[in-house]
């Protein structure tokens, strides 16, 4: 364990921040899996918007890479006009 306040501190905030980011990294997973289990196209419309905002969000706070939402993002835009064809 830590010796100094400091370092105790950090560890602290750490696994608060942890146990943060885990839970959005969890619920934005599971919300990308309810778009592509989707197979109407009105729903899967509704629900891009939302998703690629959480994956914004989760880009934004460092939680995933920047290009990883961007990459997910994208697959699911193709995944949603395919459906509408």
């Amino acid at each position: 364990m830590a010796n100094h306040k400091s370092a105790e501190k950090r560890y602290r905030q750490s696994e608060t921040r942890r146990v943060h980011n885990k839970y959005y990294a969890r619920t934005t997973r599971n919300a990308v899996r309810a778009l592509r289990a989707t197979t109407e196209q009105a729903a899967a419309v509704a629900m891009l918007p939302k998703v690629s905002g959480m994956l914004d969000k989760l880009a934004k706070i460092n939680v995933i890479h920047k290009n990883k939402a961007a990459n997910l993002k994208s697959s699911l835009a193709l995944y949603v006009n395919k459906l509408s064809a």
